[in-house]
């Protein structure tokens, strides 16, 4: 049988963290009653003048940044022609030839075929751009039997839309791409990175080409895809449906498609537009943004540590192997909970951040994700586990009863010395006061000495 190459493109949307919509004061929170953030500018009425949301410009350039991208100092708004009941102007206004990110990169870490467990190598995927654009409104199907509604507070949303380069071969590195950039954008707190609220939106472009070939085949965007587990499995359902479509002589049309994870399949939406067919042409109510390098440096400024730089950091201070290091920097709060741990600990007679890591990561991460907490949610505080940390390591408990103090600690909240000297739980390590014990126990059994 033929082999094939997969190739795989993303489009992200991230919706910013702003207060505000993208050209007007309506408010951008995500929850409140349908049709109640809307002004005349935002539901697309005539005559209305746009007014860009100067934040959103300094996100953009801080996520440009952040990924190692260009930042063009002169950009340019597109009116993006389509009609939709949820986009009421009838157009989107976007960046199309003139964005304000150039091109870019992520590194991910992918298994590096080796074998070993957890062994990985690095992989750089390259970003092709991000702009700026308003979001569209929802359509609600419900309520009323045959009837539709439209909510239009998302209408003029702040979004970021970050177009990846077709680099990646696999849904396990569509996977980790997203799940970088999640980070990257969680870390910067521009986006909070909710997939199921629909802030952090991927569509991913398949298509599969025979093993060899330098000509990339027809793709297929599918779009609803509302978790990184189900981008990969729509990923890895679409390459299957492709496959056998060109082995039984068929022909891939280029198309949207819909994954349906119920029936864990895709299904054919619409024909996929190319760009001439949006007719863009400059926003005439927008003038050209420009903007001086002072602007950047000042943005420059005030990155936090990000992923990458965190991960070495870790390793290196902490002796973590890559993939624990890997876990622990997944989050921006998960990170600084973990450095509070190991601080806390270090208070102690004895330091060992492994042994905070594994407490982290395994125990309290374990918990939490049972019962789908955060890492802002555990009722244990990082103070309260490097001091429970802090008896083990000077021997007032054993690793198996530390676990029984720890379930008390996540239940109750209480410290774990309030709990210890509650339940007896101290165990004895003076050999003078444990061998006359042991001394005992062997003359009251002689038979089973003997």
């Amino acid at each position: 049988m033929q082999k094939y190459t997969t190739v795989i493109g993303l489009e992200v949307h991230a919706q910013m963290l702003t207060n505000s919509k993208i050209f007007c004061g309506c408010s951008a929170t995500f929850g409140a009653d349908a049709n109640t953030q809307v002004c005349p500018i935002c539901s697309g009425f005539p005559g209305v003048l746009p007014v860009l949301n100067s934040n959103l410009v300094d996100m953009a350039i801080k996520t440009g940044l952040a990924i190692n991208a260009k930042v063009n100092l002169t950009s340019e708004f597109s009116r993006k022609n389509y009609f939709y009941p949820d986009l009421p102007s009838g157009y989107q206004i976007s960046q199309f030839d003139m964005p304000i990110i150039g091109l870019g990169h992520l590194n991910i870490d992918i298994p590096d075929g080796s074998g070993t467990k957890g062994a990985t190598k690095i992989k750089t995927i390259g970003v092709t751009r991000i702009h700026m654009e308003v979001d569209a409104g929802k359509n609600l199907h419900e309520g009323i039997v045959g009837a539709s509604w439209v909510d239009l507070n998302r209408t003029g949303t702040p979004l970021l839309e970050i177009v990846s380069e077709p680099d990646m071969r696999s849904s396990l590195e569509a996977g980790e791409y997203l799940k970088k950039l999640r980070a990257t954008v969680r870390y910067l707190e521009v986006c909070d990175g909710n997939m199921e609220q629909g802030s952090f939106r991927c569509d991913a472009n398949v298509s599969v080409n025979p093993e060899g070939s330098d000509t990339f085949g027809t793709r297929a965007e599918l779009k609803n895809l509302n978790s990184i587990r189900n981008v990969m499995r729509a990923i890895d359902y679409e390459v299957e449906r492709q496959i056998d479509l060109i082995e039984s002589g068929g022909k891939v049309i280029q198309e949207t498609r819909l994954w349906d994870p119920k029936s864990n399949a895709t299904r054919s939406m619409r024909g996929k537009e190319e760009a001439h067919d949006y007719r863009y042409f400059p926003e005439p109510d927008l003038p050209r943004l420009t903007f001086n390098q002072a602007r950047v440096d000042r943005v420059a400024a005030t990155l936090p540590e990000l992923p990458d730089a965190k991960k070495a950091r870790f390793m290196s201070d902490y002796g973590l192997s890559a993939y624990d290091a890997g876990v622990l920097i997944s989050g921006r709060r998960l990170a600084d909970y973990y450095e509070a741990v190991a601080a806390a600990v270090a208070k102690g007679k004895k330091a060992d951040p492994k042994v905070a890591a594994n407490w982290v990561s395994v125990e309290l991460l374990g918990l939490l994700n049972k019962e789908g907490k955060t890492i802002a949610e555990s009722p244990i505080s990082a103070e309260a586990l490097g001091g429970m940390i802090q008896r083990i390591l000077d021997n007032t408990i054993s690793g198996k009863i530390a676990k029984q103090v720890f379930a008390e600690m996540y239940k109750s909240g209480k410290e774990a010395d309030a709990i210890i000297e509650e339940k007896g739980l101290k165990q004895v390590t003076d050999n003078s006061v444990i061998e006359p014990v042991v001394d005992q126990i062997l003359a009251d059994n002689p038979k089973e000495v003997e």
